[in-house]
């Protein structure tokens, strides 16, 4: 399946982590590429890293460079780090060793420049149809729209953060 975690609201990469590891319990062998997500440590890594230290069949790799804010690092340092993450997962996908492919923030990815919807779409027409792929973040973009098989959409109706209360470890990271 082609799956897509979209919206305004949280919970597209807690949702993918969460499949993850339900395909992971199954027996499945699950690579999860993060897009934006740089090498800074986070709940779900940690859990990730655990599962691979027991039984392996589940990696993942931070491949971003951290927030694109502006002034944080230059696009084109983003933009490169991106590029190098779809490289990646199109020969991972390729590479037989995979059932299930992740790319968190890959819509981020499309949204900000940093690789294009057409560079998306190559990806997906080569995507081998028994390897399940799952891409999340804002702003889906219409053609992987178009093209996925499962569409959720994540709302946000209320956020702690909008009543001034910072993130919190465990549930935002």
């Amino acid at each position: 399946l082609l799956i897509v975690h979209t919206g305004d609201g949280k919970g597209k990469t807690t949702a993918a982590m969460g499949l993850a590891v339900r395909a992971w319990g199954d027996g499945l062998r699950v690579l999860i590429l993060q897009f934006i997500k740089g090498g800074w440590q986070t709940g779900e890594r940690h859990a990730i890293e655990v599962l691979a230290r027991a039984e392996g069949r589940i990696e993942l790799r931070p491949l971003g460079l951290g927030f694109t804010r502006k002034g944080e690092k230059p696009k084109e340092e983003h933009r490169r780090a991106a590029e190098a993450a779809l490289k990646m997962a199109a020969n991972e996908l390729q590479s037989g060793r995979w059932d299930m492919v992740i790319l968190d923030e890959v819509n981020y990815a499309v949204r900000f420049g940093l690789i294009t919807e057409e560079e998306l779409g190559a990806l997906l027409e080569r995507r081998p149809p028994e390897v399940h792929l799952v891409c999340t973040g804002r702003a889906a973009c219409p053609l992987l729209l178009e093209r996925a098989d499962l569409i959720t959409e994540m709302r946000g109706l209320r956020h702690p953060f909008a009543a001034g209360i910072k993130a919190q470890k465990g549930i935002e990271f």
